[in-house]
């Protein structure tokens, strides 16, 4: 087994059932890339799912998208990576979306988890320490292999997420596997 991709709920968030499937996945050294599904249910958390996370898990959640609204709200992703905002047309079951600039709303929140991000990635990263510590420009593409190093060595667990039942979320994941 190559990967795993744990599905966990933005409303019940961190389940028994996945805890024995993490610890299993623990024990075998698997990376996993995590997806907070249900983003457009009543009750959806997405940071009280990231705690639950590292609570009950103990693994260290890298979110690489926030939520754009919740409930019934949920629009869309902010992509932490490329820092645009991916709205969905909630009428075509999210097969006609929008890459947009993050809305203003938002923007204030993204820059800050996305420093958070980098951080997070250069305490694990020689070279985009240098560049972190040095103020220079970080590119996607070196994010993009940082991100994939750290899950790799399950250092950390990517968290995106979405509404599958709505196509929400579903091929920024599908991407973020193949990256």
């Amino acid at each position: 087994l190559d990967g795993a991709v744990a599905i966990f709920c933005s409303v019940g968030g961190v389940e028994p059932q996945s805890e024995t499937v993490w610890r299993q996945a623990d024990k075998y050294r698997i990376p996993r890339i995590a997806f907070i599904n249900k983003m457009d249910r009543t009750g959806a958390d997405f940071q009280g799912c990231l705690h639950m996370m590292v609570d009950r898990l103990k693994t260290n959640p890298l979110p690489l998208q926030l939520p754009i609204g919740k409930e019934e709200d949920f629009e869309g992703i902010v992509d932490l990576i490329s820092m645009k905002a991916i709205l969905y047309d909630p009428h075509s079951l999210g097969t006609e979306f929008n890459i947009l600039d993050i809305p203003e709303a938002y923007l204030e929140e993204a820059h800050k988890q996305r420093e958070i991000l980098i951080a997070r990635l250069a305490e694990w990263d020689e070279r985009l320490m240098e560049k972190y510590i040095e103020g220079k420009e970080i590119s996607e593409l070196e994010l993009k292999q940082s991100v994939r190093n750290v899950t790799l060595q399950l250092r950390g667990t990517p968290v995106l997420c979405g509404a599958s039942f709505r196509n929400k979320g579903v091929q920024p994941l599908l991407d973020a596997i193949i990256d």
